[in-house]
């Protein structure tokens, strides 16, 4: 069973529903015994940094989610703000935040000494590969495209643990990836078969659990 982590902020139901085409069986749910008892972890997100954090404060959920990550034994997937959830905190906000990988979350602004894309970064945009031979990534369809929408971006502290890339005026880590800890910025579930093929890599490959 896949429990998408529902704590008030999240896209759940195209989740869900995407998950339902590949024959998966998943339950939003805030029950921290169920997520506990899960196989997989998704924990979705859109809106403020802050308020996420909060949120997952209050629930207790924080606490569990960095258990769960250390024990390494059950696979947990950050998607837009839950991949920058996952980091040590963001410029948007204050609190810290569950800091599951070495990262940090920067505003578009400091991607590059002369930034002059739109913010947010909204619509369909291409994604690279940096780690082909990561169950993740193979046999992904290229050229590879996901949607996003987003005004900040994750840094890695280590380049080991970027799986994706992608242009907007400069790189930026559009896909993490270190041990159980999986992070995508952009939104499969929003993006049709590119989206299908990712997420049945992520939940069916021999890889998938830990």
């Amino acid at each position: 069973m896949i429990a998408i982590v529902d704590y008030g902020m999240g896209n759940l139901g195209s989740i869900s529903n995407m998950l339902k085409v590949l024959n998966l069986k998943s339950i939003v749910t805030n029950d921290r015994k169920i997520i506990r008892d899960s196989d997989h972890i998704i924990l979705p997100g859109v809106g403020s940094f802050d308020k996420g954090m909060s949120k997952l404060n209050q629930s207790g959920l924080s606490e569990l989610l960095k258990e769960l990550a250390q024990n390494k034994e059950i696979p947990i997937t950050g998607i837009c703000l839950g991949m920058q959830l996952m980091t040590k905190g963001s410029e948007e906000g204050n609190l810290p935040g569950l800091g599951l990988v070495n990262a940090t979350t920067k505003h578009f602004s400091k991607l590059s000494y002369n930034f002059q894309q739109r913010i947010p970064h909204m619509g369909w945009n291409q994604v690279e590969l940096a780690k082909r031979d990561n169950y993740i990534c193979k046999g992904l369809p290229e050229p590879l495209k996901f949607y996003f929408v987003h005004s900040f971006y994750v840094q890695c502290e280590l380049t080991t643990d970027v799986l994706m890339s992608t242009y907007y005026s400069d790189k930026f880590t559009s896909a993490f990836h270190t041990s159980n800890i999986t992070g995508f910025q952009f939104h499969p579930e929003k993006s049709h078969k590119y989206g299908l093929s990712l997420f049945k890599n992520l939940m069916l490959s021999d890889h998938a659990k830990y």
